[in-house]
């Protein structure tokens, strides 16, 4: 039929794009890339070789006081969340396991490097040598700009092409760096974990993306849109890691000490909760009380970011188990409720429900950041405990409790901002017909740009 052709067309022309547009992109950025490392990046003086010489300078006397020794750890378990984590927790859908994996390993590569350099820029510029130095500190940051952006990949999940998710990344990264520069230098606010920082810009980001991308024939790929028995196991893989790891996300750049030992405890207690009301709830929605393996792999873990703000606060342990119970029976509402509401009212095709996960989350998580640092007290603290916490020091000495719980407020409205603003913008870039973006029938489908190696006879039961 000629509408047969015209599609088939319009396919080749796309896969053209694709062919050259990717290959170019990769080359030419990493190019780019290695350039500007010349010229801005060098070591610290903690990964220096010279390092020997500053020990006996500053009277170190053992290796062990290298920052390397207390960060690494973190770092692993942080870098495990962004590859594997992420990864698989979006590998739900039936027939986009390649892509989810493969683009979330693409965009985070190329997103890290990218934010090693905004980041530098904006925080740890020498001005005298005008260059960059790096640690293992600045290689878990680079990481937590990179999860912004991944969190906004689940909301367009299956609909856009590589080039628009490099875009996408390039263009994440850079607001990403500005809002945070914003709510932890300028505005002073406390996020050792993300909630406002990571979340809830990430998430609005991408909705906002996925809004301006509304597609209003998506319904011809429906067919590709739901998971299977091995796919949701898949995802259940990345859910276990992101869980088990969430701890070090949150507690990863806080202080040493108390502060880390603080917030691993509190992310602990606030996941465990989050598990039981995610379930309860779950089997409640159901007339047949069976649990969904969607809020089984995503309200699970809204706790985690929920806490993320106030994880090294005095928040204590049967605050945390609070919090944990209410983002259960929030995010899991959210799936039931909320996501249909978003996409037959407002027009936001969200693949992965990162509303529920991640945004609505870290709103939450930014409130509870908001008023435990504005009930802080001496007693609770100690003065010394709250100097340390709120790091009330330099320009911020005269600062109080009060004040700073409207600085923790006014920085959630600043990530809000950022993530719909740019969101918006950048999504009306990526809606011009150069990306190669896959056709409404071929949305969900890794054939459109990866070789999948199966039977034909195979692929057509499994489609059926």
């Amino acid at each position: 039929s000629v509408q047969s052709c015209h599609q088939d067309y319009f396919s080749r022309q796309k896969n053209t794009n694709i062919r050259l547009t990717l290959p170019v992109v990769c080359f030419v950025w990493q190019i780019a890339m290695i350039i500007l490392f010349g010229v801005f990046i060098r070591y610290d003086e903690e990964s220096d070789t010279h390092w020997v010489e500053t020990k006996a300078h500053d009277n170190i006397t053992s290796d062990i006081e290298n920052d390397f020794y207390f960060r690494y750890p973190s770092f692993q378990d942080v870098h495990v969340m962004i590859f594997v984590g992420f990864g698989f927790l979006m590998t739900f859908l039936k027939r986009y396991s390649f892509g989810a994996v493969g683009f979330n390993f693409l965009i985070a590569s190329f997103g890290l490097q990218w934010a090693l350099l905004m980041q530098g820029w904006f925080h740890s510029l020498d001005p005298q040598t005008g260059k960059i130095f790096i640690g293992v500190e600045s290689l878990i940051n680079a990481d937590f700009c990179v999860a912004g952006c991944l969190i906004a990949y689940g909301a367009v999940l299956g609909k856009v092409s590589p080039v628009q998710l490099l875009v996408m990344t390039l263009f994440g990264v850079t607001l990403f760096a500005v809002e945070e520069y914003i709510i932890l230098n300028l505005l002073h606010a406390r996020d050792a974990g993300g909630s406002m920082v990571i979340h809830t810009f990430g998430g609005y980001y991408g909705l906002a993306i996925s809004r301006v991308l509304y597609r209003p024939n998506l319904h011809q790929s429906k067919r590709m849109q739901g998971s299977v028995y091995h796919s949701d196991t898949f995802a259940m893989i990345g859910t276990l890691f992101l869980w088990m790891f969430w701890p070090s996300f949150n507690s990863a750049i806080t202080d040493h000490g108390d502060g880390q030992h603080r917030a691993v405890i509190n992310t602990y207690l606030c996941l465990a909760s989050t598990v039981l009301t995610t379930v309860a709830i779950s089997s409640l929605s159901q007339k047949t009380g069976k649990l969904d393996m969607v809020h089984i792999q995503n309200s699970t873990l809204a706790g985690g970011v929920a806490l993320g703000t106030a994880a090294e606060f005095m928040i204590s342990p049967y605050g945390a188990l609070i919090v944990g119970f209410f983002c259960g029976i929030i995010s899991t509402m959210g799936y039931i409720f909320i996501s249909p509401f978003l996409e037959k009212t407002l027009k936001i095709q969200d693949t992965c429900g990162i509303h529920n996960l991640h945004a609505m989350p870290g709103v939450i998580g930014g409130i509870v950041g908001a008023i435990t640092a504005a009930a802080a007290s001496e007693s609770v603290y100690g003065k010394q405990g709250l100097i340390n916490t709120f790091d009330f020091t330099g320009d911020f000495k005269d600062r109080t409790v009060l004040t700073q719980g409207g600085y923790q407020a006014a920085g959630m409205c600043v990530s809000i901002v950022f993530g719909v603003v740019g969101g918006a913008i950048v999504g009306s870039i990526l809606k011009l017909p150069i990306w190669g973006d896959p056709a409404d029938e071929n949305c969900f489908d890794d054939e459109v740009y990866w070789e999948v190696r199966e039977p034909a006879t195979h692929h057509l039961l499994f489609t059926i």
